[in-house]
């Protein structure tokens, strides 16, 4: 048998069997090449060479400060959102919204968004009436704005296979996301104005001029982030060491919320994060060659350019695989078994990298909302403690604006390049 399809099969198969994902990598490596009589000290030299790359420390540098967003900053970032538009019906499903795209300015992560400010929220929306349903499925479904927020941590280990811009992926992607943040926010306002949800106490100008002065350093750290990256200024790296150092000081000398212990908590939490991150970045290298050296991305395009040759039909059969996959597996791990096997087939239907990563960044996120493995909608689902079957019929209305939008970014390149083209 093909030795990468080996390491397909064996990973899907673990995969549902429960392994942690980095093993299953790990075994289904070793077992593609000792059947293609590869030296298995491969292995070693291919993970080390995956991780042996600068732009993949911005990953833990952005958990870092994710979580210690958590101790401070957040709360204030959700007082902003709550001056502007507690006065409205659903305001606090808005504010939730808002709330995890300036989170997300930070974090690149969905299920530190919906812990951190579906935490503050969720509990929120239940004590004012909210259905408990719905204000899970608000928080599981605006945790798509961490990720899809530049920066994200999909889209920079997609960069890491692909060896395209980072910075340029991130500018595609933020277009997207002011779509998404704004249509959701549509929606939800339209939902709290039809089922008559509560208001929040209004508030004068005093205070809100109140508010924003207190969270000025709270909302400058996503300015930074963003304006750095964006700018080119700093590097990606430079910019999640940027954040990790802002947060710390902000928090633990300005908010006064966080001292030595927490800090030392928040390490850790991050550390295991990591952890679990890094060893499958590392290991894909080793999977990728093993998959490329078999030839399977050839096998694979030529299968499906003898289906057909229309660039249409070929977007809609891998939007339709990775949303399948999106709904079984963990996101970095569909980035890690796919990008390399359908590389060759994009490249010769002349789709453009950049395109193609926003293509299966979204993918990917609206599988995070999509049982059975919807790891945010399970977050939220917990965090409400209600069932995960009621809250995704709650999240219907909110797939069907992502799944548009999905429809937009595949058909309309120059939707997601035009940033990239303009100010690449």
């Amino acid at each position: 048998m093909n030795a990468g399809l080996i390491v397909f099969l064996l990973l899907v198969v673990l995969s549902f069997l429960g392994v942690p994902i980095f093993l299953a990598i790990a075994i289904a490596t070793m077992v593609a090449l000792t059947s293609a009589g590869f030296p298995m000290e491969t292995i070693v030299q291919k993970t080390f060479l995956g991780l042996n790359s600068s732009s993949l420390l911005a990953i833990p540098l952005f958990i870092f400060a994710g979580n210690a967003m958590s101790y401070g900053i957040t709360q204030r970032l959700l007082n902003v959102a709550d001056a502007f538009l507690g006065r409205v019906r659903g305001s606090l499903g808005a504010v939730t919204i808002v709330a995890s795209g300036l989170f997300g300015a930070i974090s690149g992560s969905g299920v530190a968004t919906v812990s951190a400010i579906g935490g503050m929220t969720i509990p929120a929306m239940i004590d004012s009436g909210y259905d408990k349903n719905y204000a899970a499925a608000c928080a599981s479904s605006a945790s798509l704005l961490g990720p899809l927020v530049p920066p994200s941590i999909t889209l920079i280990v997609y960069a890491s296979l692909t060896e395209v811009s980072v910075q340029k992926l991130f500018l595609a992607t933020a277009l997207p996301a002011i779509v998404l943040l704004v249509a959701f926010l549509a929606y939800a306002l339209y939902y709290g104005k039809k089922h008559d949800l509560p208001t929040q106490p209004k508030k004068s100008g005093k205070e809100i001029a109140s508010t924003l002065k207190e969270s000025l350093l709270a909302l400058l750290m996503p300015v930074i982030v963003l304006g750095s990256i964006f700018s080119g200024i700093c590097t990606v790296t430079e910019a999640a060491a940027i954040s990790a150092i802002y947060a710390v000081l902000v928090n633990m000398v300005v908010y006064r919320e966080m001292n030595w212990k927490v800090l030392k908590d928040v390490l850790y939490e991050s550390a295991i994060s990591v952890a679990s991150i890094m060893i499958m970045v590392g290991m894909s290298k080793a999977s990728a060659y093993v998959v490329i050296a078999s030839q399977l991305p050839q096998l694979f395009m030529n299968f499906v350019t003898s289906i057909t040759s229309n660039v249409v039909v070929v977007l809609i059969i891998i939007n339709i695989i990775l949303l399948i996959l999106g709904c079984m597996m963990d996101g970095t791990a569909i980035v890690v078994m796919m990008v390399p096997l359908m590389l060759s087939l994009v490249t010769a239907m002349n789709i453009n990298l950049i395109h193609f990563g926003i293509v299966v960044a979204l993918n990917i996120y609206i599988g995070m909302i999509t049982p059975p493995v919807g790891i945010t909608l399970l977050v939220g689902t917990k965090i409400a403690k209600t069932g995960v079957g009621s809250v995704f019929r709650s999240c219907l209305p909110f797939m069907m604006i992502s799944l548009i939008l999905l429809l937009i970014v595949t058909y309309v390149p120059s939707f997601s390049l035009l940033l990239p083209n303009l100010l690449g």
